[in-house]
C-alpha cells in the first residue's frame, strides 16, 4: 500500500507525518491549543505554501484537523491519533520488556547452575 493511499489514523500515515521535524514542531505547538495557519507559519523559516504542505500531511494522517471560518483557517490537534501511536508503541515496549525479563531469569538460573564437568 502506498502512503498516499493510507487511511487517516493508520500507523504508516502517523509515523510518516511524525518523521519530519517541522511537522513534529507543528504538532508540539498545537499541543498548547488551536492556532491559525498564519500563526503556525510565523516562527517557521519557510514559505506559507511549504507550511501548508506540512499541515496537509498532518491532516491526512489524522493528527490535525482544520476548520475554515471566513478567511481564517484554524488547526487543532486530534488527540486520538496520538493515542493510536502511543498504544502501538506501548504494546511493543511491553512485549520487549517481557522478553528481556524472561532472558534475565534464564541467565540468572544459568549462572546459578554449575556447568557440566566443572566442580
Amino acid at each position: 500500500m502506498q502512503l498516499s493511499q493510507s487511511r487517516p489514523g493508520s500507523l504508516d500515515a502517523l509515523f510518516h507525518a511524525l518523521a519530519d521535524p517541522t511537522r513534529r514542531a507543528l504538532v508540539e505547538r498545537l499541543t498548547r491549543g488551536p492556532a491559525s495557519v498564519s500563526a503556525l507559519a510565523e516562527p517557521m523559516a519557510m514559505s506559507l505554501p511549504a507550511v501548508l504542505q506540512h499541515l496537509q500531511v498532518l491532516e491526512a494522517s489524522g493528527l490535525v484537523c482544520t476548520e475554515k471560518v471566513g478567511r481564517v483557517r484554524t488547526c487543532r490537534l486530534e488527540p486520538q491519533a496520538l493515542r493510536t501511536a502511543e498504544s502501538w508503541i506501548t504494546e511493543r515496549r511491553t512485549l520487549w520488556e517481557r522478553r528481556l525479563d524472561r532472558l534475565g531469569e534464564y541467565l540468572a538460573r544459568a549462572s546459578d547452575d554449575p556447568a557440566p564437568g566443572r566442580g
